[in-house]
């Protein structure tokens, strides 16, 4: 039965933060409010983590699990980005944004796409979600909670625990969760690829 931690949308209790990056540091997988609807998390390099969640979610290891970090400048450990990267990837964090990017050493094979050595990037615009990456002091390994069969993610912490209330150790609920998925961008070739419109505009890319 996964833990429940209502807190507070604009001061979140540090408390339930802490606890609940404290089961990520134990290995657990969470349901975690963004600016882009819930997102299945697991602390970076949790491998056991991560295919929990691809199995979740149904996916295979062609789908971008996603680095997310709380500030633009803790990207660089992760991702290569020449110039025209830097300053997209900049012009658009925080937000409800996932950048496809080339992926540093540091990467967890277990999250790089199979053929292309690529891995998602993110830096929310949400108050808890920041919160909750600031007390693990590392990066959130995540996938926007879109159960399979289903084209949006679910933005309803109550809702979330009792669909997966045998799935996930904890549900982490601030009640304010967007409604839309991240706007995937693939920023791997010589122009931007938008790969999946959502939360985030895509004028930029365009």
């Amino acid at each position: 039965m996964a833990r429940y931690y209502p807190v507070h949308p604009e001061n979140p209790q540090q408390r339930s933060i802490n606890q609940t990056a404290e089961l990520l540091r134990d290995g657990a997988v969470i349901a975690y409010p963004t600016d882009s609807g819930f997102a299945l998390g697991a602390a970076y390099g949790n491998r056991a983590g991560i295919e929990r969640i691809r199995r979740i979610r149904e996916l295979d290891e062609r789908h971008h699990l996603s680095v997310v970090v709380s500030d633009f400048a803790q990207l660089g450990r992760y991702v290569e980005m020449g110039n025209r990267q830097f300053r997209a990837v900049k012009a658009a964090t925080p937000g409800p944004y996932t950048f496809i990017l080339r992926a540093s050493r540091d990467v967890p094979r277990s999250m790089l796409h199979p053929s292309h050595r690529t891995v998602g990037a993110r830096v929310p615009d949400h108050v808890t979600a920041l919160a909750l990456i600031n007390a693990l002091d590392e990066p959130i390994v995540s996938s926007t909670l879109v159960l399979p069969g289903q084209d949006e993610p679910l933005a309803d912490g109550w809702q979330i625990k009792e669909a997966l209330d045998n799935d996930v150790d904890a549900v982490l609920d601030s009640g304010d969760a967007g409604r839309l998925p991240t706007t995937v961008i693939d920023l791997t070739g010589d122009e931007p690829l938008i790969v999946r419109r959502g939360g985030g505009g895509t004028e930029l890319f365009e």
